[in-house]
């Protein structure tokens, strides 16, 4: 009895434990039906307002001196001073270099004694020819009375009272008389020709004086108008050569600025030009001013030198330093600036629709902005964006058409 109670109870245990399955199965509460929910994306948005901006374009340019002047040597001397630096501000007429002066004077004097030399040779050439006018007179009576004294020879020959030596030695004296005058003659009528000729030698050391009474006072270089000196290269002692580099100057208000403009953006500044309107380009690390006054002479195929003038004050602004600067391009109307960040390739952007739903519109990009905090914005427009519309600023990398979205913040532009 008590073997088969043992068997029993097992199957006893398993049937009370199917019982209570069963029964709690048909007791329980009935589930409840979930509706699927589609999930939204939050985004921040921008109210699509179309106005007009000026464009910006960012540059790299360098800053030139083109009116800067080299300072040369007048003659070969000795440098007796340079009392400035390279660098330095100088004003209007002040020294920087002075050549020794004795090294002049001796060249000074010699000019002036070849003008004393050709003044004097002048003089006497006066004097010459006014005793070949007075001498001219006598030669032709001395002529004269040879001929007479030739024919009373000749005629005494005829009657037999002189000899033929005698008409010999007439005919000798009349040729020789007139061999006189004619050299006399010939001196008169070079007379003109040898006062040209001293003149003209003493129009040039005339000329050679005052070359050399420039470079004198050139001996002491000083300051062709207020600038900065650069270039230096040579120092109190040494010994300069004719027409050798001394130092270099330049104007602090000529500096200009040359920055490549690519090709693209070459023709609506070049119409602005011819407008009359001049573009300005700010520099990005610091308050400098430049206004563009002409495009370079020559291209190349990435594109062209636009040259600008230096308008603001130039500070600690030297030739050849690289600047950043911005370009502000022609106004454009009926754009509309927005991030980066809400531009999805080069020509697309999302609006939200009516019903929360991402809405693609094509743009097109017509130039940078640079923002107060130093973020450059994109220009766009586009025949489907008006004003009223919600753009899209944040950037999803699943966009697509359709997607739903949650506006998170909506600004204005």
């Amino acid at each position: 009895m008590t073997k088969m109670r043992k068997r029993l109870l097992p199957v006893v245990i398993l049937a009370i434990g199917i019982a209570g399955f069963l029964l709690l199965k048909a007791t329980r509460p009935a589930p409840q039906m979930v509706a699927p929910v589609e999930r939204s994306w939050r985004v921040d948005t921008l109210t699509v307002n179309l106005r007009a901006y000026r464009p910006e374009l960012a540059l790299y340019g360098e800053v030139q001196a083109p009116e800067l002047m080299t300072l040369a040597a007048p003659v070969a001397a000795r440098v007796a001073e340079r009392p400035v630096h390279d660098g330095q501000w100088v004003a209007e007429g002040d020294l920087l270099v002075a050549l020794e002066a004795e090294d002049l004077e001796p060249l000074l004097a010699e000019a002036e004694a070849d003008v004393l030399d050709l003044n004097a040779q002048l003089r006497s050439e006066n004097i010459r020819n006014n005793n070949d006018l007075k001498a001219l007179e006598n030669e032709q009576a001395i002529v004269a009375n040879a001929e007479r004294q030739l024919e009373r020879t000749r005629t005494l020959v005829n009657r037999n009272l002189a000899s033929q030596d005698q008409l010999e030695s007439a005919v000798d004296v009349l040729a020789k008389a007139r061999l006189t005058l004619t050299a006399r003659q010939r001196a008169l009528d070079e007379h003109g020709a040898r006062r040209q000729s001293l003149q003209a030698r003493l129009a040039r050391a005339e000329a050679r004086l005052e070359a050399t009474r420039r470079d004198l006072r050139r001996s002491e270089v000083v300051a062709p108008f207020n600038g900065v000196v650069t270039r230096i290269g040579v120092a109190p002692g040494d010994q300069v050569s004719k027409y050798q580099s001394l130092l270099a100057v330049y104007p602090i208000d000529g500096l200009e600025l040359r920055a490549q403009v690519p090709n693209a953006y070459r023709d609506e500044l070049a119409e602005a030009l011819v407008q009359g309107r001049r573009p300005l380009a700010l520099s990005t690390q610091s308050a400098h001013e430049f206004e563009m006054q002409r495009f370079a002479g020559e291209s190349d195929p990435a594109g062209t030198e636009a040259i600008f003038r230096l308008v603001s004050d130039a500070g600690a602004l030297r030739p050849g330093a690289m600047v950043p600067v911005v370009l502000q391009r022609p106004e454009l109307a009926g754009v509309l600036a927005v991030p980066y960040s809400a531009l999805y390739g080069n020509n697309g952007v999302y609006v939200v629709s009516d019903d929360q739903r991402m809405r693609r519109l094509q743009v097109e990009q017509r130039g940078e902005l640079l923002q107060g905090n130093g973020e450059r914005w994109a220009l766009i427009a586009g025949p489907e964006l008006v004003d009223g519309l919600k753009l899209i600023v944040t950037h999803l990398p699943n966009a697509i058409e359709g997607l739903k979205v949650e506006i998170a913040e909506a600004a204005d532009a």
